[in-house]
Parts: C-alpha cells; structure tokens; sequence
C-alpha cells in the first residue's frame, strides 16, 4: 500500500503538472491543495493541516523555535524574487537614493521581517550601509489591514524601534498619506498601480539594479521553500520522490518556455515576451529557477546570515542545519 501524504503548494506553473498529475510522486498517494493566499498555507500547516507544505523562508526559520520544531527543509525553492523592487517612497520625503532610509520611518509588509524584507534590509546594509536600527517600522498590511501572524515566534531585536499600524490602517495609504516615508512589501501599494505621483519605488530602474545585483552576486533570491514533517524526514526515499517530483515539475514548464522560443512565444497574452526572455536566458541560463542545494547555497546562506543578523535567529544557521541530511547532495 503507497504512502499517503497532503500536501500544501500554491498553484504556480511550475507546480501545475503536480496538480492536474502529469507529474506523480513515485510510490506515493500524493493529495496536493492550494489556498488563495499562501500565507494561509504555512498557518495551516504549523497548525498540523500537511505532511509537507510550502513555507516562507523566514516562516520555516521561525518554526525552528518552535517547542519540538516540526519541520525539515527540502531544497525545493517554489518562490524566488529579487526584491530591490520592494522599496517604495512616498516622493515628498526627499528620499531618492537608499542612504535617505536611515532615520525616517519605514512601513514593512505582515511582520518585522518578511522574506521580501529580509532581503531587502539584507542588501541595504550589505551595499548601502543602511542598517535596520536606523529606521523606525510599522508593520501591518500594504493595501488590505493584516492581523498580527500568531502562529509564529516573532522576535524584535533590541534597539529597534517596531510598532504595529493601528486597527483599519494600510501602510500603502499610510505611504500616500505621507503618515510613513518608505515601505518594504511584497506586495505593490495601490498607489503604484494607480499611477499616483505621491508614491514610487526607492530604484526607478529596479530591473536594471536587480540584473546588475545578479551579475555580481549570483544569487537570484529565494523566498520560500518545502518543509515536510520530521517524522517523515527520515524516510530518505520519500524524501528524494518529493525532491524529484516537484523538480520534474519545474523542468516541464521551463521546457515548454524554451521550447516555444521558435515560435515567438505565440502561446504567450504578454506582448514582446520572447525579448524578455531571451535576455533572462543569455543572463541566468537555461535553468534559471533551480533546486537543490548546491546550486542555491549561496543565496540560502547569505538569506540564513541576514536572519541572523537581524536578529530573527538565535544562532546563525547553514544548511545543513536545516535540510533533510539526505537531499544535501542535490
């Protein structure tokens, strides 16, 4: 008799062949189920819901602190951004360059030290010496109001200056309003997307930065992994079908991009798509969106060192901390 397992992904294109079964876990009865927002995939699955679930980075760490921590990681990176595109300003504080950050007061998406912000305060202090204590935050939420995340430790470090925005307050008005100077979010205020002049993001040309960010660097930032429960993390071949599965996954729908290259991306509603991704191939290659843990351990070692930091972790963590013992050679 196979292997029951639930499992907890949002539905991405390269999650899709995992949930129409193109893709099968080998030797495993495998439930997949999503949820509007994701985030309510890693409540329910600290609150017991799946076998494995997708968790953001920082939500994972944060579970390590849990009495009798329930995850392990599989080098399996469904979500990945670069994020010098999360900085808005509001455009009369006078902030045009990263260094205006220090002293003003600085909105930040759901909690002090989401993974958009934890990468962003990350490259700000590494490139542009702007550390977290030099600002005061307010966390809430960026269009919508957010309740406080409960079912996670969340940590504050001494020294800096943290508040919640108050009941029915959205830090994307609170941005316009000019009630906070910056904001570091995930999501886009509606400000932006409105075309108002009152709210911009810190890096006009973000996409230029972030290529730039990627040439020097390599890392192009990973925002969440899976977690699957340690009870279960020691059956290796479980893991190692769950690893192969999500990545077979992922190579058919990269496949169907580079394939579709000959035609001009004829399938493709976005108007010159096939430029776009010409340019991203010639700069991050034929598998720009990889697993495993040679090939990000770079960027989950700098994102492990910049939790650390911040003082989100109570020891600095490397990845054999955190992943399954035998999925470290992938």
């Amino acid at each position: 008799m196979s292997t029951k397992l639930s499992i907890g992904v949002y539905a991405y294109e390269h999650t899709e062949a995992l949930f129409d079964g193109r893709v099968a876990v080998g030797g495993v009865d495998a439930t997949f189920e999503t949820a509007p927002l994701v985030s309510d995939i890693f409540r329910r699955a600290v609150e017991g819901h799946y076998d494995l679930a997708e968790f953001g980075l920082t939500y994972f760490l944060r579970t390590l602190d849990l009495d009798d921590a329930p995850f392990l990681a599989l080098p399996i990176l469904p979500n990945r951004n670069f994020r010098h595109s999360a900085i808005f300003v509001n455009t009369a504080s006078g902030i045009v360059t990263p260094q205006g950050l220090a002293g003003r007061t600085v909105g930040e998406f759901a909690l002090y030290g989401h993974d958009a912000g934890i990468w962003s305060k990350g490259i700000l202090a590494d490139e542009y010496g702007v550390t977290p204590d030099q600002c005061r935050w307010v966390i809430g939420g960026t269009n919508h109001p957010l309740p406080a995340f409960g079912w996670v430790p969340q940590p504050v470090p001494d020294g800096v200056d943290v508040r919640h925005a108050e009941n029915g307050q959205t830090l994307g008005a609170m941005l316009e309003s000019g009630e906070i100077d910056a904001l570091i979010s995930v999501d886009v205020p509606q400000a932006v997307l409105d075309g108002s002049p009152k709210v911009a993001r810190l890096f006009p040309d973000y996409e230029a930065v972030e290529r730039d960010y990627y040439r020097r660097t390599g890392i192009f930032p990973p925002m969440h992994i899976i977690a699957i429960r340690r009870e279960l993390a020691h059956r290796s071949v479980l893991a190692r079908a769950v690893y192969d599965a999500f990545t077979q996954a992922k190579e058919l729908a990269q496949r169907k991009y580079l394939d579709d290259a000959a035609k001009q991306h004829m399938s493709v509603i976005t108007p010159w798509f096939s430029t776009l991704f010409e340019g991203n191939r010639r700069l991050l290659g034929d598998d720009w969106w990889p697993y495993g843990v040679a090939a990000n351990r770079k960027a989950i070692d700098t994102f492990l060192r910049y939790h650390h930091e911040q003082g989100l972790s109570k020891q600095k963590l490397r990845c054999e901390d955190i992943f399954v013992p035998e999925l470290l050679d992938t």
